[in-house]
């Protein structure tokens, strides 16, 4: 097949009997059989993040005897995360996802090793937590993680499949700079820049439909099947991408960017993707609120105007009373100036704080100076004020 590559991990030594029968289907498909399952075993899998894309992709590696599997994960399980993230349950809320994830890969499959890296990966730990396995597969949903896992790989020289997921739509590739056909890419040839800070919603401003995680979560999984073992043609310079009302998947060729310059070493990535832009940051330094700041405006009675800056579908799952809704990019563009109130303070507040600061550079532009926003947003209220609100 011309798009094939060689396998990239060798076979282990031999199969137990009880690995004969766990993996008998396996064993049975020719392109698969002894050698492929052999190369399964002694393969070492690493996976970024245990949630969406991480919960199918853990799942399915352990069942299909992957020997040595990695997570890295420093977040907690949370019931909003049960909607999609399947390898965690009711009772996992609270635990640490990594912990969980590997409970459950205990479960599936006894026989293979599981390695937990119980920690935010950043450019100092990311190239010592890769050096040690075969494949990376990135199931992140932030920019900033996405391009480090890129760049470490590129440093190592090691493949990576990579996964997103959005409402509706999935996108799957995979990248590996050195791959031996000599048509090697990396992230940076698909998206060589990040988009603006707050162009791109995530997933927890968005949303995304449960089971997308496991149509996408899956083909990752294929996808690394297919290099650990040398068969079929993986996506190596092609992007697939699944739209899920449409049913339709479609496949884009994606060519070496030839602007885009050597990888030398690992940045500052939340930098580099300006998780909140330097604009907000400077607004917000000096105009930010917390809560129980905004509650005691309330309580002495303050005539201000609070105004939420979310989408109004976002507004119909929660609200602080006597907020008005005036979504982010109706203030961002300017159209919105003319409904805000001249003659008493603004606060702003959105989800968590990010889209608010952001909301909040633009109207200090437009000559609001005094206007301030809440940090922590609704979801802070939810937790620290009025806790019979839900959060999402």
């Amino acid at each position: 097949m011309p798009g094939s590559l060689p396998p990239l991990v060798e076979p282990a030594a031999e199969l137990s009997k009880e690995e004969v029968q766990r993996y008998s289907r396996h064993l049975i498909i020719p392109d698969v059989g002894v050698d492929g399952q052999k190369r399964l075993k002694n393969a070492k899998v690493l996976v970024v993040g245990a949630g969406g894309l991480g919960s199918p992709a853990l799942l399915y590696l352990a069942a299909a005897g992957i020997g040595t599997l990695g997570i890295v994960d420093f977040d907690v399980v949370d019931e909003s995360n049960l909607q999609r993230q399947v390898i965690h349950g009711q009772s996992d809320i609270g635990k640490p996802k990594a912990v969980s994830a590997k409970e459950s890969v205990a479960e599936i499959n006894p026989l293979i090793t599981v390695n937990l890296h119980e920690t935010a990966l950043d450019s100092s730990n990311a190239l010592e937590i890769f050096a040690d396995y075969d494949l990376i597969l990135d199931g992140t949903d932030n920019f900033a993680t996405r391009y480090l896992v890129n760049d470490a790989a590129v440093l190592l020289g090691k493949p990576y499949v990579w996964g997103s997921i959005f409402r509706f739509e999935g996108q799957v590739s995979v990248f590996w700079e050195d791959a031996p056909n000599g048509q090697g890419l990396n992230y940076r040839d698909l998206y060589p820049e990040p988009p603006p800070p707050g162009m791109v919603p995530s997933c927890a401003e968005g949303g995304v439909l449960g089971v997308l995680c496991a149509s996408i979560g899956s083909i990752m999984v294929t996808e690394a099947i297919k290099l650990l073992t040398g068969i079929g043609e993986p996506l190596l310079g092609r992007l697939m991408v699944y739209d899920a009302l449409d049913m339709t998947y479609r496949t884009i060729k994606i060519r070496k960017d030839p602007e885009t310059k050597p990888i030398e070493g690992l940045i500052d990535y939340d930098a580099f993707c300006g998780v909140v832009s330097a604009d907000a940051q400077t607004a917000a330094a000096d105009s930010t609120i917390t809560v129980r700041d905004l509650k005691d405006k309330f309580d002495k009675g303050e005539d201000f105007a609070l105004i939420d800056v979310r989408e109004p579908h976002e507004y119909e799952i929660v609200k602080i009373e006597g907020s008005t809704l005036i979504p982010k990019d109706r203030i961002l563009s300017g159209e919105a100036f003319a409904e805000l109130p001249q003659d008493k303070p603004i606060v702003l507040h959105c989800k968590s704080g990010a889209r608010s600061a952001e909301a909040l550079a633009a109207l200090h532009k437009a000559g609001f100076k005094d206007a301030v926003h809440v940090g922590g947003g609704v979801l802070a209220w939810a937790a620290q004020i009025d806790t019979s609100l839900p959060q999402y």
